[in-house]
């Protein structure tokens, strides 16, 4: 009996200790959510605005002092309350950019899909701003080459490694450019092109060869009686310009050659046997080259075959010898771009041969590196022409480390940073170094983490510690191996490199005015800031 009392009486006691700790705990969440709504009401008054002008980098601009900026931030960004009509190119490119930064970051840690390459590029045309002003390169071209060697919207997953798969979308990238020459030309001469009722892209590629070769005579395509008056024949004409335009099914059915049937459905990648098959053609057509008489039309299937073989004696012979051939940069780079080749390991034997040994993306980078960037920007003139060859030759880190240097008022160092965002998230900046950097992988990692950093602390300055913690979390995320960091798939360094730098931008959060009110109110709303 004495011992059932004694147990009640415990358990009388224990239920009383629970009652009066579930008590205590119900009053101290009251109280810390009436605390943090006194906090974030003391944050919303208004505040002038700070810029440190002492701050380098890419910066965002000053807004009007009349403008005041909250303390804390989880709505519109001070850039974002200005007047769309009244604000500049720098402010209204912040300002989308920043939006589509939100969304990125919300894709990520929610484990969505998104397409930043496709929706910078998208914001930035949202803009509507034309200020080529007769350049030949201009932001959204470069945005567009981001977007194509991103390949986010390609449905076609070539095997081969990702070093070459940024070559294949530099080269589609080239193709879509040259397609918009070519309806330029025949919209340019519609009498010459004689288009008529044809729509196929094969009708367009004769077209264009109509106002090409019209001082040639009458091509075999046109021919109505052979017998009056040998045509031109335009095989490889055809077949050299489907390609550079991209129309691959119409050079495939214009050629019906095994050699070229196999680079097509290859995405280039031919075999060494292949290689060395083309690699004795060329050789054949070079010995025959400076026949008296010879046309030069005839010359794009030498071209065809040098490219198919992927031989770096051929590549530079071709260059040497018939510099002529290529008309632009543009062109250039395509035939450069699409004779690159990584052989497997393991090969046939043919491929270590003198006439063999591959041109290589190195190769590429070195030759473009001989020439300073002014040679590119004809001193200035053409800004964007040298990052545009660096970004077309996968020299990624060069490519935003000169973007970032040009401020101005189109704001291009704003540009920069976004275009490393977008490389960082997908992973690739360890393929874009460029031939004989100095800079390691962890290092072009480091490089456009600190861009990102440096951006993201402008808007520290300004008291939008909002946007500040969107940049920051990139940051973080670009020296820990973009998206796969956000994953945890990472490895284990860069997991290390991304926590270590996770902690050191969230002290410097905590550590501005009103940084521990603005931790405090995103875990009240529910916001992950770690």
């Amino acid at each position: 009996m004495v011992s059932a009392i004694q147990e009640a009486q415990k358990d009388n006691v224990r239920s009383f200790n629970d009652y009066m700790l579930k008590v205590l705990e119900d009053d101290w969440q009251k109280e810390k959510r009436d605390f943090l709504q006194s906090l974030s009401r003391i944050s919303l008054l208004p505040k002038t605005n700070i810029v440190d002008s002492g701050h380098g980098g890419a910066r965002l601009p000053q807004i009007a002092s009349t403008v005041s900026s909250p303390q804390v931030s989880s709505g519109p960004s001070g850039m974002e309350i200005v007047a769309v009509a009244n604000k500049s190119i720098l402010e209204k490119k912040a300002s989308v950019y920043g939006g589509v930064v939100k969304d990125l970051n919300s894709a990520r840690e929610r484990g969505l899909p998104f397409k930043p390459a496709t929706a910078f590029k998208g914001a930035y045309e949202s803009l509507g701003i034309n200020t080529s002003g007769g350049k030949s390169v201009s932001m959204q071209k470069i945005w567009h080459l981001i977007q194509a060697l991103m390949d986010e919207d390609s449905v076609i997953r070539w095997n081969v490694s990702k070093k070459m798969s940024l070559v294949i979308g530099a080269r589609r990238h080239l193709e879509w450019g040259h397609e918009k020459y070519i309806m330029d030309m025949i919209q340019s001469h519609p009498a010459q092109a004689a288009l008529g009722g044809g729509v196929g892209n094969l009708q367009r590629i004769r077209a264009f060869l109509r106002i090409r070769l019209r001082d040639y005579g009458v091509l075999y395509f046109d021919v109505g009686d052979a017998r009056r008056q040998p045509p031109v024949d335009t095989t490889w004409q055809q077949i050299y310009f489907c390609l550079r335009t991209g129309y691959y099914n119409e050079a495939r059915d214009v050629a019906c050659h095994p050699v070229l049937t196999e680079w097509i459905n290859t995405g280039g990648m031919v075999s060494a046997e292949t290689a060395a098959t083309a690699s004795e053609e060329c050789e054949k057509l070079l010995r025959i080259s400076d026949r008296v008489g010879r046309a030069a039309y005839d010359k794009k299937r030498l071209l065809l075959y040098a490219m198919i073989s992927g031989s770096r004696r051929l590549v530079e012979r071709l260059l040497r010898d018939l510099s002529a051939l290529f008309t632009t940069i543009e062109d250039f780079l395509w035939f450069k771009l699409s004779a690159i080749r990584e052989f497997p390991l393991g090969g046939s034997s043919a491929i270590l041969s003198e006439s063999s040994v591959p041109y290589s993306l190195e190769d590429l980078q070195a030759y473009l590196n001989k020439f300073a960037a002014s040679y590119y920007t004809k001193n200035g003139k053409d800004p964007l022409v040298y990052p545009y060859i660096l970004l077309l030759s996968v020299q990624f880190l060069p490519a935003i480390l000169y973007l970032s240097k040009e401020a101005g008022d189109e704001g291009y160092n704003i540009d920069a940073t976004h275009v490393a965002i977008v490389l960082a998230d997908h992973g690739v900046l360890k393929e874009g170094t460029g031939a004989g950097s100095k800079f390691g992988v962890m290092d072009a990692y480091a490089e456009a983490s600190s861009m990102i950093h440096q951006y993201g602390s402008s808007y520290l300055h300004l008291g939008d510690l909002s946007m500040a913690l969107e940049y920051y979390a990139q940051a973080a995320a670009a020296v820990g191996g973009g998206r796969l960091s956000w994953t945890g798939r990472a490895n284990a360094d860069q997991q290390r490199q991304r926590s270590l730098m996770l902690k050191q931008l969230l002290m410097e959060l905590l550590l501005r005015d009103g940084g521990i009110c603005f931790y405090l109110v995103q875990e009240v709303q529910g916001k992950k800031v770690n």
